[in-house]
């Protein structure tokens, strides 16, 4: 097949809209993150909550391309919603994301597979420009792809590439600036799989190939983008006289795309040698996902990360303490006292400090997580964890989800789209928040800094790091068990199935690991950080301010008295004490106080509580603020105020083992993200599941708390 081309000329204009669109593990992630570097922003695609990935770069001094990264499809039959994104913004020419190029990203090593989506893209006749990427492994194997001869083939210009070594990304971009052919022919005859009712759909609308027609027949139910609905009204009442089983065309259109794609395939790619040797990837295989190994090498993972998080965080965190010591000194003494340096000092400074001190850490982690995703032993241990998955109500689709609860429970609970069985996908979604987020790791690290002290470490190998494992572990096995009980709670017929392509091993890209650290720390700081911050802001005022005249009472009854024993810093701590008690912080924390006592929790901790409903993170900061209102030494941090907390009835440290491992517990099971409930209900289309989600791991948190609690103390 050589089919004839017209050509289109983008040249001249100053903006280009360019997609990106390929398989899943074809590298078009790393390729956009090549094209684009740090100019990108993140959003959502119109009407639904599915990432949009958008970037810049300049082509030439007079042109600027806009480069959308679309997820990532096997064809143009979405079975998920983002695929079904992939599809409306190809599909339809009125999409405002609709591109004036596609780039279809493939993977070289991999063509036959890929080829499938591009002769699809090439039969909605619009620009194209095939990318084979991975072209270094390609050669690597000795084989060669006559990238000349496939481009007289598909009727599209080629480009050969490695994004990963940023090899032939400049020479893509001068193509954009070239004449760009658009095939006149379908790649195959389409319209003999189903000649009357692509005749019928083009009564209707009017479509630019007989494919698009053909696309509108399978997907009739799923298609947003007609003009209106009495036009979706009218093609269906066309389509009734017809029978059509959508499952046969499909099949049919299939097997007579691979006839044409073995075909060029043969014509364009030599293969070096028929014989081929075991390769690394299936020898790695074999260990690791081994039935046992592979779980055994999982945990020393983990247990590698959470060491490495709190060893290498230590350092950089001390740093980022004493800067903050020192800016909050250093604006105590400038400013003259009074309620402006007292907002910076204990309202601002102290927020920003239990945001920013934690940046190390969320740093390290997306890092690891990055690093295991683009290595390709992230989808490995999606395999192996199927079958476990599977007693537990569960499938290896929703190891996905769940190990991006890691990260974070939003997008992870949106991933949960990929599952196709109702059932499964309910139960993911409904335990994917037991998992302990990033939001969660800097209380946990505050909390066990305060019960576990670092001259308890031995080098690498630290106590802390253990812990924090184990909290991680906890939530997974709270995951799997709630997962238990849903299974034979829900009800469903559908049986579900797991199918995925496990991509080849390779050292990771560390410029995208860059990126991937670098947009999820600018996340946490400014998305966060401005909760937090004016969370404190609000907490500095209920904690400065007090009815009436509280306050002015308070040091009327110590003022000039000289029979009181203390030293006169232990009477201004006692004093600023009494009156954070007084205030409307106080009064509010000592009206849930005898709710939260049994699990070793006082006032100043409930007011956390509440606080941190908006997002966990936030009772760092909370902390932060309360401890600062309460207590006029400057020159410590937080973890140094709370380690000086003592309990009023024992005079003994406040936060004990009982205490910190209740409130970890807590923590680790507690529903307290707004965002979370929000994105249960805008996925689930009912309140019935983000309302029992919040009593049930509220709930669960209480009494787990107090069993901690009372065991401990």
């Amino acid at each position: 097949m050589e089919p004839n081309a017209s050509f289109v000329n983008f040249s001249d204009k100053s903006t280009l809209k360019v997609a990106l669109v390929g398989n899943p593990n074809s590298g078009k992630s790393t390729l956009f993150n090549a094209l684009t570097g740090l100019h990108q922003k993140t959003g959502n695609f119109p009407g639904v909550t599915v990432d949009k990935k958008s970037g810049f770069a300049k082509l030439s001094p007079t042109v600027t391309a806009e480069f959308i990264d679309l997820p990532g499809t096997y064809s143009l039959y979405p079975k998920s919603l983002d695929e079904r994104v992939a599809f409306e913004v190809l599909c339809n020419h009125q999409n405002s994301n609709h591109p004036d190029v596609t780039i279809i990203v493939a993977d070289a090593s991999n063509l036959k597979r890929n080829l499938f989506l591009v002769s699809q893209i090439i039969d909605l006749k619009i620009p194209v420009i095939l990318v084979l990427n991975m072209m270094d492994m390609v050669e690597k194997d000795g084989d060669v792809i006559d990238a000349i001869r496939l481009s007289e083939k598909l009727g599209v210009k080629v480009v050969g590439i490695s994004a990963r070594n940023n090899e032939g990304v400049e020479v893509l971009k001068q193509a954009l600036l070239q004449p760009l052919s658009v095939p006149q022919y379908d790649f195959i005859d389409i319209k003999k799989i189903a000649p009357d009712a692509i005749e019928k759909v083009k009564s209707v609308i009017k479509v630019k190939s007989d494919f698009a027609a053909f696309q509108i027949i399978n997907n009739l139910s799923d298609i947003n983008y007609l003009q209106n609905k009495e036009t979706q009204i009218k093609i269906t009442d066309a389509l009734n006289t017809l029978i059509i089983d959508t499952n046969k065309l499909q099949s049919l259109e299939s097997v007579e795309r691979y006839k044409v794609i073995n075909r060029i395939v043969e014509e364009c790619i030599t293969h070096k040698s028929s014989i081929k040797t075991e390769s690394f990837t299936h020898k790695l295989d074999g260990v690791l996902t081994h039935r046992i190994w592979g779980y055994a090498i999982f945990l020393l993972v983990l247990f590698f990360i959470f060491q490495t998080i709190f060893f290498l965080a230590a350092f950089p965190m001390e740093w980022i303490e004493s800067l903050f010591v020192f800016i909050s000194e250093a604006t105590a003494n400038v400013l003259p006292a009074g309620e402006l340096s007292n907002l910076l000092v204990n309202g601002i400074i102290a927020g920003l400090s239990g945001v920013v001190v934690f940046v190390p850490q969320i740093a390290l982690l997306f890092a690891f997580i990055a690093i295991l995703e683009d290595t390709g032993y992230m989808a490995r241990v999606s395999f192996i964890m199927d079958k476990l998955m599977r007693k537990f109500g569960l499938n290896g689709r929703s190891v996905i989800p769940l190990i991006s609860g890691v990260a974070c429970a939003v997008p992870a609970i949106m991933s949960a789209r990929t599952i196709s069985s109702w059932k499964e996908r309910i139960i993911t979604i409904f335990v994917t928040p037991l998992m302990s987020c990033s939001a969660r790791l800097p209380v946990y690290t505050l909390l066990i800094s305060l019960v576990v002290p670092q001259d308890k470490n031995s080098g690498f190998f630290n106590y802390q790091g253990l812990i924090l494992m184990a909290l991680y572990l906890i939530g997974f096995i709270a995951a799997i068990g709630a997962a238990w009980v849903m299974k034979w709670i829900l009800k469903a017929k559908e049986k579900s199935y797991f199918i995925m392509e496990l991509p080849v091993y390779r050292s990771p890209q560390w410029r995208t690991v860059g990126l991937t650290i670098y947009d999820k720390v600018k996340m946490f700081l400014f998305d966060a950080g401005k909760i937090i911050v004016a969370i404190s802001i609000i907490l500095w005022f209920l904690s400065s301010h007090a009815p009436g005249n509280k306050f002015a009472e308070i040091d009327k009854k110590y003022e000039g008295n000289i029979f009181w024993k203390e030293t006169p810093d232990e009477m201004g701590a006692k004093v600023e004490s009494e009156k954070l008690e007084a205030s409307y912080a106080g009064m509010l924390g000592k009206s849930i106080e005898p709710a939260i006592k049994p699990l070793g929790f006082d006032w100043k901790i409930g007011i956390s509580l509440i606080t941190s409903f908006a997002a966990r993170e936030v009772f760092v900061g909370t902390m932060a603020t309360i401890y600062s209102a309460g207590n006029t030494d400057n020159t410590q941090t937080i973890r140094e105020k709370m380690l000086a907390e003592k309990d009023p009835v024992t005079g003994k440290a406040k936060y004990s083992i009982a205490v910190g491992f209740s409130l970890m517990i807590f923590y680790a099971f507690a529903m307290q993200c707004m965002s979370t409930l929000a994105v249960v209900y805008r996925e689930t289309k009912s309140w019935k599941w983000p309302t029992v989600q919040f009593f049930f791991m509220g709930a669960l948190a209480y009494l787990s708390s107090f069993i901690t609690y009372q065991l401990l103390k």
